[in-house]
């Protein structure tokens, strides 16, 4: 309640807020207008896994009738809003329960919610879902998270088709978007899949994991360090193979030598993918160093890199100062690092891609796929929407006619994120008193009505997708976004952080457990492998819905 009622403050009292860098928010400047464009989609529907899930499987938008005091389009009055309204695309489409509970109304409202079903779900917990077309339930069905209840219409007071979305906290309503924020279903438009059978709750990523791994035992296998910079949570299976395939059907997975494994292990510890995966090209190419020899097209080594691509690639993996084709090695760390280079964790699609920039044929592909599975298969620490940034000349920087955030949705954004400072640190935490680095940036723009992805290398490449432009160091302003590399190797982005002060280089950021969420620096941030600073467009994640 403390962050619900800090952001309703009246934006005059920025008490919160050094006055240096308040008067460094009101220099910002906007575009004349203040003229919000729409952002550019990214990525696609993925699996719910966790106990919460958004209202809809298709996409859809989020209303600017939120929660708080409205102007009624019918009564013609302002009055309080006790939901969140939402909009399926591109029309009516079914309304799910967000939770597993019970039915305990379905029927027609007195008042003005027309059709409307209300789920009991643990903890007090009530989620009521109102102006529906039809409803499909009855009272006193017990229903699963992502359980049809209904088709969305504009039954009651109503100007339009939309969904009006309730909770209500031992009868209390309380604003969705912060409340499934925090319970890791955030309301951010992107269509969500029907929720597998039998998940539990867990404390994982705001989007989920793919296949059956649920989120605690994601975020569990995303413990690859104890300190320092970590953003997680989210992550998902290495696809399983599909057809066809050819050597992997007369050549079983040979045994791994303990000196390759633990060069697999090694390399994929360093670049945070499965080691599996490494072993399953290892296996495809050399039966993990059996047979060596150059091959008829040139291609040399463990991993049998041709020598222009690996110039390229090739990283010195033994500490020897020295990066040789030859050098097993090398030749494996380097395969970790062209693999990474080549999207292995946009998704997995982003797996398949990389694994076909590996070797241009789909059975090659799936070959490598299998033998990954035969040796344990594995979790991929990525973003499962497989939002990555564009290709192609001029298409890194993002886009830089757009016009900047206003001076007041920057002040906006920095008010609510500079009154978590004092949070925990929690890698794959949501809120609303424990954050990671990313769930901290996307809960920040929220504030603002910008949704955007859940991992800061996805935070990034939406940006590069049209939702902003990269800009020099020296010329950052606050509300900026800083990404550099951290705990999931040197060729990736691990890390995010907003930019407070520029004069200071301070930040407000959740940067590790021993930190917490605070005001920090990002002078030393040039001596990262990355270091890139990203401008969030003047954005609006939907046009102005009234209903």
């Amino acid at each position: 309640m403390r962050k619900i009622a800090a952001i309703l403050l009246p934006l005059v009292l920025l008490a919160c807020i050094p006055i240096a860098a308040a008067l460094l928010v009101m220099a910002v400047a906007g575009p004349a207008a203040g003229e919000q464009l729409r952002t550019v989609a990214c990525g696609t529907g993925v699996p719910a896994t966790g106990e919460w899930r958004p209202p809809f499987t298709q996409s859809y938008t989020v209303s600017r009738r939120g929660f708080g005091r409205e102007f009624h389009p019918v009564h013609l009055r302002w009055a309080h809003h006790s939901g969140q309204d939402l909009v399926s695309q591109p029309g009516p489409g079914p309304v799910v329960a967000i939770g597993p509970g019970r039915v305990s109304y379905a029927g027609v409202s007195p008042g003005g919610y027309g059709n409307y079903v209300d789920v009991e779900h643990a903890d007090g917990v009530t989620s009521r879902y109102a102006h529906l077309a039809r409803i499909d339930v009855r009272a006193g069905q017990p229903v699963t998270a992502g359980a049809r209840l209904g088709v969305e219409g504009s039954t009651g007071t109503s100007t339009g088709n939309h969904l009006h979305l309730e909770i209500l906290v031992r009868g209390v309503a309380t604003d969705p978007v912060p409340w499934m924020l925090a319970h890791g279903a955030p309301l951010n438009g992107h269509a969500v899949t029907a929720s597998p059978t039998g998940p539990s709750e867990g404390s994982g990523p705001a989007t989920g994991a793919a296949g059956d791994t649920g989120a605690t035992a994601t975020a569990a296998a995303m413990q690859v360090a104890v300190e320092g910079v970590m953003e997680g949570g989210i992550g998902f299976e290495l696809p399983p193979p599909g057809n066809p395939r050819q050597a992997s059907l007369h050549n079983p997975p040979l045994p791994i030598p303990d000196k390759v494994k633990t060069l697999y292990q090694a390399a994929a510890g360093r670049y945070a993918i499965p080691w599996t995966l490494l072993a399953g090209i290892g296996m495809e190419e050399t039966g993990h160093g059996r047979t060596t020899a150059t091959s008829s097209a040139g291609a040399q080594g463990l991993m049998q890199f041709m020598p222009a691509t690996f110039a390229a690639v090739g990283v010195d993996g033994d500490g020897d100062g020295l990066a040789d084709i030859g050098n097993d090695a090398d030749s494996i760390t380097s395969a970790a690092n062209y693999l990474v280079r080549s999207g292995v964790t946009d998704g997995p699609d982003g797996v398949v891609k990389a694994l076909y920039a590996y070797n241009h044929a789909t059975w090659y592909v799936n070959d490598v796929l299998h033998y990954a599975q035969a040796y344990g298969g594995g979790v991929v620490l990525g973003d499962p929407t497989g939002c990555h940034a564009p290709t192609g000349n001029g298409s890194g920087g993002g886009d830089p006619a757009l016009p900047a955030l206003t001076s007041n949705r920057v002040r906006q954004l920095l008010q609510w994120a500079g009154s978590q400072a004092g949070d925990a640190y929690v890698m794959g935490g949501n809120g609303p008193d424990a954050w990671d680095c990313s769930s901290l940036v996307q809960a920040a723009f929220a504030r603002i009505g910008i949704s955007m992805p859940r991992t800061a290398g996805a935070q990034r490449a939406w940006l590069a997708r049209g939702n902003g432009f990269r800009v020099q160091p020296g010329t950052e302003r606050p509300g900026d976004l800083i990404f550099w590399d951290s705990y999931l190797g040197p060729s990736r982005i691990g890390h995010v952080m907003l930019v407070w002060n520029p004069a200071t280089r301070t930040t407000i950021e959740a940067r590790s457990r021993s930190l917490g969420v605070g005001h920090l620096s990002y002078a030393a941030g040039p001596s990262h492998h990355i270091f890139e600073i990203w401008r969030v467009g003047n954005m609006a994640d939907q046009p102005t819905v009234t209903r």
